[in-house]
């Protein structure tokens, strides 16, 4: 397992104004449920700030624009933490591994709405790792952690009891690099766009989907889903 050391920031010619977001940001997340608290919204937003600043310099993301950012990836990330958070609201100090995840999505996100729950970010491109960590540092969040790695390197114990990918390869895949990382009675919860069936009937026989739900995204004129599978037995 690799660490990075902290690194400073990029320094671009500007910073995103990302305050403008504000009112998108609440209308969005009230079409989710959400009633977020204003530092709960000014964590949000200035974490967008940050991602992109970052990405001047770093390719953390494809999407440029603040806008597009807000929908794409906060409210396409707020989408899937109610579900996430009530399934752990029933596992005693609950363990969560984000896979793959870039420029932490849906990881930071969940970690800064759900401070009971702690969050594990895995990503094998050190500077997205590097940027997870600035960004919980200068959020303060202290039930996140960003590790440089490959995934299949992290030792099994603890374990965590859900797993989570946003656009990480196949379940197959996911399921073949985590197994070992589950807790007793663990599931995975990837995020996925159109429902994937071709590669849930490529899952091994050790491994099950016992649900697909289907998401919305306020702003985005795309299918959204959540592929929730598990052991077909409790042994992990």
């Amino acid at each position: 397992m690799q660490r990075d050391m902290q690194r400073q920031p990029p320094k671009p010619a500007t910073t995103p104004n990302t305050e403008r977001l504000r009112p998108t940001l609440t209308t969005g997340a009230q079409a989710l449920g959400w009633a977020l608290a204003p530092e709960q919204e000014a964590a949000l937003l200035r974490y967008l700030a940050l991602l992109g600043r970052w990405n001047q310099v770093y390719n953390l993301t494809a999407v440029r624009d603040p806008a597009e950012m807000l929908t794409h990836h906060l409210l396409d990330c707020l989408a899937v933490v109610r579900p996430l958070r009530g399934f752990l609201a029933e596992r005693p100090a609950p363990r969560l591994l984000d896979v793959g995840s870039g420029g932490g999505l849906p990881g930071i996100v969940l970690a800064l709405l759900c401070p009971e729950v702690d969050v594990t970010c895995v990503d094998t491109v050190g500077k997205k790792a590097a940027f997870i960590r600035q960004a919980g540092a200068e959020l303060r969040l202290a039930n996140l952690t960003a590790v440089h790695a490959r995934v299949e390197t992290l030792p099994p114990a603890p374990g965590y009891d859900l797993v989570t990918a946003r656009a990480f390869s196949s379940l197959a895949l996911l399921e073949q690099l985590t197994h070992p990382l589950l807790r007793a009675n663990g599931v995975w919860a990837a995020m996925k766009g159109q429902r994937p069936d071709e590669e849930m009937n490529e899952l091994p026989g050790r491994a099950k989907v016992f649900h697909v739900e289907q998401l919305t995204v306020p702003g985005l004129d795309a299918d959204r889903c959540i592929v929730w599978f598990r052991p077909t037995n409790d042994a992990v």
